[in-house]
């Protein structure tokens, strides 16, 4: 069954050419497809960057689509990668998930793919902890780039146990040249590698392309600027909220020894939960004949950290070698200018004691209390919240700003704190991911009635810093208030803030000074 639906899909998608007589058509590398024109914008959604990872193509490096030779439809986006969507997600899945799910999705200036303009490109990699997210959602929506003359692109990498997974089976099996466990990352690879060879078919200067990711994108940002596979693929870097030393969930060796947890012990728990023993040939067979709702197991965000999976990225030495930071430090990255930020009340606090809000801080904990709870009858919500965001995110892209700047990187460091008016009465700060609508301009898509002028202006101002810096490399915004490059003793950042877009030193130095303070090594 199927092999039949594939067979069906495939049909429905190879029309001809003089059905879509009107629609713009565009030439791949592996066949022409036709896409969609309105208001000023050239869309082409679901377009094959990578074969179905079905079947045996489970748990391998993406390999290249069949070619095709009639027009094929790419008016409406593919399937989201197989998971099990997260009901409080700020960016719902537009589309229903599906294993076969490696599509890319491109928004140009009407016309520009005929012109053969050199655009700036910006590729945007969607977070949900490595669990859950797609290219589908309508604040993910290209289209505002491309009218503000950007060629924007968007794709679905493999999520949870399809995108990250390791087993004995498979690294006996070696089917990609050591190539495993971080399939999502390969995904994403690939990826680049398809901007790479037909963006100018678009309108698109292969030699100017941005990417830029929020939380697990903002991680998988990291991940790309120190992978030694990702040379020449892309020029410049935006990490939002991607955080930057060892995560929440801990970077995982693909393999270890001691009986120390890896990604491979994780697999091996997971395979004995699904009834499939063993580490030969067999055992892979049976794990890749699991139907992909036993695979995805009821994963997601509010379920992460069960013992069966890994937790996502892991270090299999050639994809990724180390940890990002411990890269950076070292000099082992993609060095090209970057910008890095955060929201003013990034993270997530869980609920717990006083005691777990302040006992991280160790030998600091007394300073740490007199700055988050100064009066000691501070709501435990609000401080325990400040804290968690400050260690999860908002120091860390501190740490990274500081690190790369001091190797002479071109770095600029924001912080976006603006808050949609209809949300301050609920919300004391910005949220983890709020900068999203804004800055793909389509805070309308998710605020509707409720969005006002000034939530409006906020978009325009977050919107054309990040097309700025896509554009010329430096975020330079005429009528803005100039944005400098970071550097460590002025500790200079730009706040998108309620009040209007400000500049100058990082108010929250005290306790993010604390939070470095508290962390060995600092």
């Amino acid at each position: 069954m199927h092999r039949h639906a594939l067979i069906a899909f495939a049909a429905a998608n190879l029309v001809s050419t003089s059905a879509f007589a009107a629609d713009p058509v565009v030439k791949t590398t592996h066949g022409p497809i036709a896409g969609r024109q309105a208001d000023g914008v050239d869309a082409f959604k679901g377009v094959p960057f990578a074969a179905p990872p079905v079947g045996e193509l489970r748990w391998r490096a993406p390999q290249p689509p069949a070619a095709w030779t009639a027009v094929r439809s790419a008016a409406a986006y593919g399937p989201d990668c197989m998971q099990n969507p997260f009901p409080g997600d700020a960016a719902p899945l537009g589309v229903k998930p599906a294993e076969d799910c490696l599509y890319a999705n491109v928004w140009t200036p009407a016309g520009a793919e005929k012109a053969k303009a050199k655009r700036p490109v910006m590729v945007w990699i969607y977070g949900g902890g490595f669990v859950n997210g797609g290219s589908s959602p309508a604040v993910y929506s290209g289209d505002r780039f491309a009218r503000d003359g950007v060629v924007l692109v968007s794709f679905n990498y493999r999520v949870g146990r399809f995108g990250f997974f390791a087993h004995p089976a498979l690294t006996a099996a070696n089917a990609d040249g050591g190539l495993l466990g971080n399939y999502a990352l390969l995904d994403q690879i690939a990826a680049l590698k398809w901007v790479r060879d037909n963006i100018a078919a678009f309108g698109g200067d292969p030699g100017n392309v941005t990417v830029f990711g929020e939380s697990a994108g903002g991680v998988s940002v990291h991940d790309l600027l120190t992978s030694p596979l990702t040379k020449g693929l892309f020029h410049k870097a935006i990490i939002q909220s991607g955080g930057g030393r060892p995560r929440l969930l801990p970077t995982l060796p693909l393999r270890a020894a001691n009986g120390e947890r890896s990604a491979e012990s994780a697999g091996l728990a997971f395979a004995a939960k699904a009834g499939v023993s063993g580490e030969g040939p067999d055992a892979l067979a049976a794990l890749r004949a699991l139907p992909a709702d036993a695979v995805v197991d009821g994963l997601n965000m509010a379920t992460a950290g069960t013992p069966t999976w890994g937790g996502g990225p892991m270090i299999d030495g050639k994809i990724l070698a180390r940890e990002p930071l411990a890269a950076y430090a070292a000099g082992a990255w993609s060095k090209m200018p970057v910008m890095v930020g955060a929201t003013g009340a990034d993270g997530f606090f869980f609920g717990g004691t006083r005691d777990q809000v302040f006992a991280p801080f160790g030998d600091q904990r007394a300073a740490a209390e007199a700055v988050y709870d100064p009066t000691g009858k501070e709501d435990i919500k609000v401080y325990g919240w400040k804290a968690a965001g400050d260690r999860m995110f908002i120091e860390p892209s501190r740490k990274i700003a500081r690190t790369l700047s001091a190797q002479g990187a071109p770095v600029w460091q924001y912080r976006f704190s603006y808050v949609a008016e209809s949300q301050r009465k609920d919300w004391w700060g910005a949220p983890h991911a709020t900068e999203i609508p804004f800055v793909f301009d389509t805070v309308d898509a998710r605020y509707g009635a409720a969005l006002t002028p000034a939530d409006a202006a906020a978009a325009k101002a977050a919107h054309a810093y990040w097309i700025a810096f896509a554009a010329k490399g430096e975020p330079e915004v005429a009528g803005q208030p100039e944005w400098p490059k970071y550097d460590a003793p002025s500790d200079t950042i730009i706040d998108f803030a309620n009040d209007g877009v400000k500049v100058g030193p990082d108010p929250l130095k005290a306790r993010l000074d604390l939070v470095e303070a508290s962390i060995p090594g600092g």
